[in-house]
Formats: structure tokens, sequence, C-alpha cells
């Protein structure tokens, strides 16, 4: 199945997703992943990365057959994200090279 981002809205402390999965039937159905943006700042993952991380959440509980139209996206995915995330930021810091100016 594919997922494709259609949105979001605010719901009091929350932000909630929306896209649709598309299968090889082509039959759209509608899926929400509700984010808590306090847990966002406590695990410092940027708002921007958002709406991947949530179409990465789909398809992994699609993959493991678990078919459900609203998802939370829980704090212990947020935790495991941010684990992973500052070895990733390091690796961007490495790999770019600050760009001198001339004059």
């Amino acid at each position: 199945m594919q997922f494709i981002f259609t949105g979001f809205t605010q719901d009091m402390g929350f932000r909630v997703f929306a896209f649709e999965g598309v299968g090889l039937d082509r039959i759209r159905i509608k899926y929400t992943v509700r984010a808590d943006l306090a847990l966002l700042l406590r695990y410092r993952i940027p708002m921007q990365e958002l709406p991947l991380l949530c179409r990465r959440l789909l398809e992994r509980r699609n993959e493991n057959g678990e078919e459900k139209g609203a998802v939370t996206f829980t704090e212990d995915e947020m935790r495991l994200y941010a684990k992973d995330s500052p070895k990733k930021a390091t690796r961007r810091k490495e790999t770019s090279t600050p760009q001198q100016a001339t004059n």
C-alpha cells in the first residue's frame, strides 16, 4: 500500500496528519496519525520531519498486517527515533563542510 499525505489539523496539543492509503486495487482508505507536540519538544524532533515519520509509521504497521484508520505516534516510537537521530545529525555535520565566502 502507498500512503499519500493529504494535510493536517491541529487538535489542542496534538497535530493530526491525514493520509490516504492506496492499495493495488486502487481503493483509497483514509488514515490519520496523531502526534503529541509536547513529546516532539521533549525528544527534539523537528516539526518538518513529522509527516514523513508518520508515513513511515503507517508503512511499518501495514507491513505487519495492522490495518487501522486512526493511529497514534506513541512516546516509545518518538524515543526510538530520537535515540537514532543524533547519529544521523552527526553524520550530516561531518559530510557537509561550510562554504567560505570569496570576495
